[in-house]
């Protein structure tokens, strides 16, 4: 979420669509390069970018705003929790920031929400922070991006609950019992326990997706735990991407031994660094990977309407 300046530019238009061509999503992903290469970070998260390149999504609108045919900025609407608010991204060009850009995405994220839209603010610039302040959004969650180095790795041997055992996962095979755990794992998180069929597909098709790289755990012929790792080729950053205990099994220590495997398998993999995201009210979780090592790298802040 960025520009917050009131000026007004002749001609802007905001088209809202719910589909999007090829033509006109290789237009916004372009945009988000070179956003992403003057702030350091992606405005639209992975989410987000997979329902740019994968076609129309129910629930999901694109927010096109351009001056004179040429984008300037993008946003993105999901609506499909049945509880919270609909989700919100929103990014301007650098190149054409300080013109109300942001501002007027806002506004329109605002209209058709019905006021009533929680927005991302990545990486918690001044920026976006003024422009949630204008829109007359409050701030009510802090996502961390943590990280370590994997170098030395000085991650204590894996030692798994008694009759557990770790697999890789198999694509076609184990999607339905993954998605069974995942959803039971994360019933009460916003975002990862809401991932569907279709979700782990668009994942699937993605480069980086690796099987290797993604562990099951089973006890007794069923699965009550995993450890999905991910690998930033571009960055050579390895990424505890989410890791899921199925309730029943967690209290342990599976989680703690199937954080080690990942992070093994990423040193393995001649990385230098890991990064994962949690959640800053989540102080349990926060205890645990500071005790590995990691440290805060930078701040996601979620904004909303007042409820």
């Amino acid at each position: 979420m960025t520009d917050a300046a009131p000026a007004i530019e002749p001609g802007r238009q905001i088209q809202t669509l719910d589909e999007l061509t090829s033509e006109q999503a290789d237009d916004v992903l372009r945009l988000l390069a070179a956003a992403a290469r003057a702030d350091g970070m992606q405005a639209v998260s992975e989410q987000g970018q997979l329902h740019l390149r994968h076609g129309q999504r129910e629930g999901v609108r694109h927010f096109l705003l351009t001056v004179a045919g040429d984008l300037r900025g993008y946003a993105q609407l999901e609506d499909t929790d049945p509880v919270e608010a609909p989700a919100a991204e929103l990014v301007v060009h650098p190149g054409h920031r300080g013109r109300g850009h942001g501002r007027a995405l806002g506004s329109a994220l605002l209209a058709a929400s019905g006021k009533r839209v929680r927005v991302w603010a990545h990486g918690g610039k001044s920026a976006a922070r003024h422009l949630a302040q204008v829109l007359g959004l409050t701030l009510f969650r802090e996502l961390r991006q943590l990280r370590r180095s994997l170098s030395p790795l000085d991650v204590p041997e894996p030692v798994l609950p008694e009759g557990v055992t770790v697999r890789r996962f198999v694509p076609g095979q184990d999607d339905a019992a993954w998605l069974a755990v995942n959803a039971a794992a994360f019933a009460h998180h916003p975002e990862q326990g809401a991932i569907t069929q279709r979700d782990l597909d668009d994942r699937k098709q993605e480069t980086w997706f690796d099987p290797k790289g993604f562990f099951l755990a089973e006890r007794g012929g069923e699965l009550v735990g995993f450890h999905w790792t991910k690998v930033h080729a571009e960055e050579q950053l390895g990424e505890v991407y989410v890791i899921g205990i199925r309730p029943d099994a967690q209290g342990t220590g599976l989680g703690k031994a199937l954080t080690a495997v990942g992070l093994r398998h990423l040193a393995a993999q001649g990385l230098p660094a890991v990064m994962l995201y949690v959640d800053a009210d989540n102080t349990a979780a926060l205890r645990v990977y500071e005790r590995l090592g990691f440290t805060t790298h930078e701040v996601d802040l979620m904004y909303r309407t007042e409820t």
